[in-house]
Parts: structure tokens; C-alpha cells; sequence
């Protein structure tokens, strides 16, 4: 009920900013974020004394203080972002079905946290993050509309609003909507993303406030992947299966649900206001505050064979919940001589686990993993020259877990068209809770463990560039590397029907070698009068640790398109071929129980090509965008996977939009 009020109230204001849109538009007939060739270009019929603001006073703030504007032109790059993510995803490769888990072509580790999280990592590629909330301030109320067809039935919609009450007071509110019923039995994805919130500043600019509050549930029907003989079905490209429906599969009455809630607030008062221009000897205290509500559960109806023995005969049940609530407290000087120096400490209360202990025969399975956690560190920012330095560290004061982390960056501006900057990212913390505790009606899915702390260093280099190349480096060491991986199982057996096997059971392993990882990235646009080519390549190395880290050697994007003005500059156009490659290697298998992905040794995920074509358009300030995915396909067929059992998309046809209204 609480969706489709939410729709409702989105559409409303949807037709209302519509309506306000074309009355403006018929008193002045020029229009409000163009594409940068055409602002200026269309002719006024009416004359209209009022100016419109211009489009850089619709500011997007993060949680940090890094200001952007609402973008409303059209671009290869925004091309990338028409997906469930919302952002480029080049890095990932999806499974069939919309809003399910990914096969990693890439990783990043220059995130950081002093505690473990929940764990099921495959179902947060969509979970919005503390740093994926952004706030505004806009001279006038803006309303942003996403939609794009998923697969057979469903849709994925995304709806925003924001407005200032008061030049100093704005408000947003926006969700997100997700279902799918995929072409393969039993795979439906139902998500749900729910964000409201809003900054503040005070008249005489001491007081700064930033709240969200976010609610989310991802939910998925699970099959399994399909079964060893529906496998050799699918490779085999009988036509007979061309309706993937027909295609049999490991298990129809399985699925799995994340529900997460949290609110944040991030406030700061100046005490001592400084100068108003050089905010010099301003000295400021703050407060943050996160409190995270976490819940993931797994039901099937019947045991699966292949996961060995159960508790329970039917109506398997786990369930499992995480609560998190962190106060930091800081102060911060800011001096024109010495820079902005902070001290900060902050409180962190945990609790994980489950309803039940769990006695075996040789041990006892605890359900609870729950504490307090005192940190303390500070930050560090400074100007020297074209030089812009960054620091920050924390280290807990616990024994129970132990952890730090110390970031450091400096950027330094070369010209107007080139930033160049250096990083450091040194973090010891412990690996997820899932890993320490885990509780299921399957008895090979029950264990706790004590494992040390997962070592990470990461250096890298970033330059940007518009007239030369955008070019990445990243040098990665990782010393207990925590990873879920196969077992033999002494009771295992293997159905020599269906082929199903018992052999192996999926655990959580520390390794005792070290991981390197190097990561080289390069983009380049190429352009030559209204054609573009547009160049992605990735060449990563893992030269220690190969048999637990794995990702292809190289990985290549590129799209080659036409652009232009067409009707008088009513209509900009985008259209041409995306090319996308990455070479062999032993992708990790997905576990529906966990919602994890773990490392397997029998598989080996070939490399292929995807090619697909889309027709972009921009419209006043509606985007419209038409892709035929995988178009290869059609000539060919597909028999390719993203993981073991996992097929990978078949050819289909999608469109969508996205509309942006400026009261």
C-alpha cells in the first residue's frame, strides 16, 4: 500500500511540474539545461520579464561538501547509467534477470570501516549507501521521473522531488521500484527504495544540518541455476528452448529478502565563526549519528539436494538481523596557516545474530555477536599552492575488534582541462559478520569462527583529463583475505539421475598467502565531426593469490555513435553500438543461501563478445533512450553464463525515460 501511495503522490506531482512546465514554456519559449550547443538556440514567441535560473543554481551536495549540479544534457556517459544501478556499470556483469547478484569483472577496496557489516554482499549492489545520499538547494521545485521496461512483466521506475521551503531549508523525497519476472522459472525480483530528507542552515550561517532517513527491501525469487542437464540444453542451443521457461532448474520454491532501515544525521555548530571570507580560526563542533537496521532471510519449501542434509523436512527458515547505532563526536579548527585539523571520537553499538543457540555433538553454535566499540582519530585538510591534501584516520580502542584506517589523497590541478591525484587507503578490520556466525536449517551451513583481521593497502593514481585521456592505477595488497570457498562433504552423494551432487559444501576460509591485485583503466574519446568513439579498457594482474582472487585479464567497452541536432534543434539524437569484451577466467560460483558468491575451481567463464545497439534522444527536458541488448544474439543465439548454472541475458528489446521538470 505504502508503493503505491508513494507512486501516486509522484505522478501527481509529476503532471503538476508538467503543467507548470508548458505554461512557463508558452510565455517564453526558451527552455531551462539544453545541451551545452543549444542554450541560446531556441527562438522566444513571448516575452517574459522573469529570468529563469540558471541550471548551475540546482545544486547537488554530498555528504562532504562536494557540490554538482543537475546535469540535463545527453551523453554517452549518461548512456552507461540507464540501468537498475544508476551508475556505470562496466565493472559488473549482470545475471539474467534485473535486480539480481553480478559477476565481478573488477574490485575496489578503497572503501573503509572500523566494523564488520551484515554480509550477503550480492544483495547490496543496490543498497544505498551513506554516500549515495545527496542533498540540494534549487532556486525552484525540480522533479526528476526514471522508467525502463525490465523482462516479460514489471518495470523499473525511479522517482525524485526536491524543493526549498526556504532558501536556507530544503526537502526531498524520492523511490525507487523495481519488479521483474525474468525468463527462467522462478526468478522474479521485487525491490523497493524509499528515501526522504533534507539540510538546513541557519540565518546567521553557525548551524549546518543534513538528514536522510532510507528504508529498502530487495527481494528474489531463487532457482538454483539451471540444472546439470538444462545446462548442457542451454550450450547446446536447441531451439526447443529458445522459451527459457521450458529450461529446468534447481529449485522452485526458494527466495531470499535484505530489508534495511536508517537514519542518519550530520550537524555542525561554528562556535567561533571566523572571518566570513577566509573563515579563518573558525573553530566548529559536530555530530554524527547512524543508526542501520538490517535483516536477511532465506525460505524454501522442500530441502535441496545438493546442499546436503537439513534440519527440517519442509519450510526451511533462516533468519538473521543487525543493528548498528554509531555517535561520533569531532571538533575542527580551521586556520589559513595551518589548514582544517579536526579530532574526533566516536561510539559504536553493535548486535548480530539470531533467535536460537545451536548445540552439536562437538561444540556449541552461539547466536549472538553484540558489543560496544570506542574509536577515536582525526582528519586533516590543506591548500598548498595547486596542491589540495586530505587525511583521515581512526583506530578502535577494543580488544574484540581491533581495527584502523588511514586514508590520505593529494589532488593537484594541472590546467583548466586536466586534475591529477595520488591516494593511500591503509585498513585492518574484521571480515563480515556472516563469516564470524552463521545459522541454517541446513546443517552444512552452521558454523562460528575466530578469524584475524583482513589486512588491506591500496595506492593509487587517477588522471583526468578531457583533451588527452582519463587514466587509473590501482596497486592493491590484501593479507587475510577472507573468502567463501568449496569443501569436500564426507556425507555427500551425487543423484546420478539429475546430476545433482552433494559432494561439495560451500564455507567461509581465511587465506594465508597475500593477495596482488594491479588495475590499470583508460578512457579516451575519440571524435570526428557528428561521430564518436568512446574507449574503455581494463588490464588487471593478480600476481599473488591467484587461486582465491580471480578476474580477467583484460575487459573493453566501445561505442562508436552518431550526434546531432535534428528538427530545427528541437530534437538532439545519440545513436550507434556499444561493444563489450572481457577474456576467460574461473568467475565465482552464487549461493542463494548465503546471497554471497564463492570460489570454485571446476568452471571456467569464457570470454564473449556483447554488442549492443541504442538510439538516444533529448527533447526539452525529457531523455528517451531504445536499446536492443545483446544484439548478437540474434544471429548467433546465446549459450554464454556470468557463473556456473547462471545464464547470461538473452537478445531483448528495452526503452525508457528520463524526464526532468523545473517548476
Amino acid at each position: 500500500m505504502i508503493r503505491q501511495i508513494t507512486i501516486i503522490f509522484f505522478l501527481v506531482i509529476s503532471f503538476a511540474s508538467l503543467a507548470q512546465q508548458r505554461q512557463l514554456q508558452r510565455r517564453d519559449g526558451n527552455t531551462l539545461g539544453t545541451n551545452n550547443r543549444e542554450i541560446g538556440d531556441a527562438p522566444k514567441t513571448v516575452i517574459d520579464n522573469r529570468e529563469k535560473p540558471p541550471i548551475e543554481d540546482y545544486k547537488i551536495i554530498s555528504v562532504e561538501n562536494d557540490t554538482t549540479y543537475v546535469d540535463t544534457t545527453l551523453t554517452i556517459y549518461k548512456d552507461y547509467k540507464y540501468n537498475y544501478l544508476r551508475r556505470d556499470n562496466f565493472e559488473l556483469l549482470p545475471f539474467s534477470n534485473v535486480g539480481q547478484a553480478y559477476t565481478k569483472l573488477a574490485w575496489h577496496f578503497d572503501e573503509v570501516d572500523l566494523l564488520p557489516d551484515l554480509g550477503a554482499r550480492e544483495k547490496h549492489y543496490s543498497y544505498y549507501e551513506v554516500e549515495d545520499i545527496f542533498y540540494y538547494n534549487v532556486p525552484t521545485p525540480f522533479t526528476e521521473l526514471f522508467f525502463k521496461t525490465t523482462f516479460e512483466q514489471g518495470q523499473n521506475v525511479d522517482a525524485f522531488f526536491t524543493t526549498n521551503m526556504t532558501p536556507r531549508l530544503n526537502l526531498f523525497i524520492g523511490y525507487r521500484g523495481l519488479r521483474s519476472l525474468g525468463r527462467y522459472q522462478n526468478l522474479m525480483s521485487s525491490q523497493g527504495a524509499f528515501r526522504i530528507g533534507g539540510s538546513f542552515e541557519s540565518k546567521n550561517n553557525r548551524y549546518h544540518l543534513k538528514t536522510h532517513f532510507v528504508s529498502q527491501d530487495t527481494n528474489n525469487e531463487e532457482n538454483g541455476g539451471l540444472t546439470p542437464i538444462a545446462a548442457q540444453q542451454f550450450l547446446a542451443k536447441d531451439e526447443e528452448f529458445d522459451d527459457r521457461s521450458l529450461l529446468g532448474v534447481n529449485f522452485e520454491d526458494a527466495e531470499n529478502m535484505l530489508y534495511t532501515k536508517r537514519f542518519f544525521l550530520k550537524h555542525h555548530y561554528k562556535v567561533v565563526k571566523g572571518n566570513d571570507s577566509t573563515q579563518n580560526n573558525q573553530i566548529r563542533i559536530g555530530h554524527t549519528l547512524n543508526f542501520t537496521d538490517k535483516e536477511y532471510w532465506y525460505n524454501q519449501t522442500s530441502p535441496f539436494f545438493g546442499y546436503g542434509e537439513s534440519y527440517k523436512n519442509s519450510n526451511l527458515r533462516d533468519e538473521v538481523e543487525y543493528q548498528r547505532v554509531s555517535n561520533l563526536l569531532y571538533a575542527e579548527y580551521r586556520n589559513n596557516l595551518l589548514g582544517e585539523i579536526a579530532f574526533q571520537v566516536k561510539h559504536s553499538n553493535y548486535n548480530y545474530g539470531y533467535q536460537r543457540k545451536l548445540i552439536l555433538d562437538n561444540n556449541t553454535i552461539n547466536n549472538r555477536i553484540k558489543g560496544d566499540i570506542v574509536s577515536v582519530g582525526g582528519r586533516y585538510h590543506k591548500k598548498i599552492g595547486g596542491f589540495d591534501l586530505t587525511g583521515d584516520a581512526m583506530i578502535n580502542l577494543s580488544e574484540e575488534f581491533s581495527g584502523n584506517y588511514l586514508k590520505a589523497k593529494a589532488r593537484y590541478r594541472i590546467n583548466e582541462d586536466a586534475v591529477a591525484d595520488a591516494a593511500l587507503v591503509i585498513n585492518s578490520s574484521a571480515p563480515n559478520f556472516n563469516f564470524l556466525l552463521f545459522q541454517s536449517d541446513y546443517v552444512n551451513y552452521n558454523w562460528q569462527n575466530d578469524f584475524d583481521n583482513i589486512q588491506k593497502q591500496e595506492l593509487s593514481v587517477n588522471l583526468k583529463s578531457k583533451k588527452w585521456a582519463n587514466v587509473s592505477a590501482h596497486l592493491t595488497q590484501i593479507n587475510n583475505f577472507t573468502y567463501f570457498g568449496l569443501e569436500d562433504n564426507p556425507n555427500g552423494v551425487t543423484d546420478t539421475i539429475t546430476g545433482i551432487s552433494s559432494a561439495q559444501m560451500v564455507k567461509p576460509s581465511q587465506y594465508d598467502g597475500n593477495i596482488g591485485y594491479l588495475k590499470l583503466k583508460a578512457n579516451r574519446k575519440f571524435e570526428f565531426q557528428n561521430f564518436n568513439l568512446d574507449n574503455t579498457l581494463m588490464y588487471q594482474n593478480v600476481f599473488e593469490g591467484e587461486e582465491v582472487f580471480r578476474v580477467p585479464e583484460f575487459v573493453t567497452r566501445n561505442s562508436l555513435y552518431y550526434e546531432d541536432f535534428w528538427f530545427d534543434k528541437a530534437l538532439f539524437l545519440q545513436t550507434g553500438f556499444a561493444y563489450n569484451y572481457f577474456t576467460s577466467f574461473q568467475a565465482n560460483a552464487y549461493d542463494p543461501v548465503l546471497a554471497e558468491s564463492y570460489v570454485q575451481n571446476s568452471f571456467e567463464l569464457e570470454g564473449f563478445h556483447r554488442l549492443d545497439y541504442f538510439f538516444n534522444a533529448k527533447i526539452d527536458q525529457a531523455r528517451l533512450f531504445f536499446k536492443l541488448e545483446n544484439f548478437i544474439s540474434i544471429f548467433d543465439g546465446n549459450n554464454n553464463f556470468v557463473a556456473p548454472l547462471q545464464p547470461y541475458r538473452d537478445f531483448a528489446i528495452r526503452f525508457g525515460i528520463v524526464w526532468d521538470f523545473f517548476l
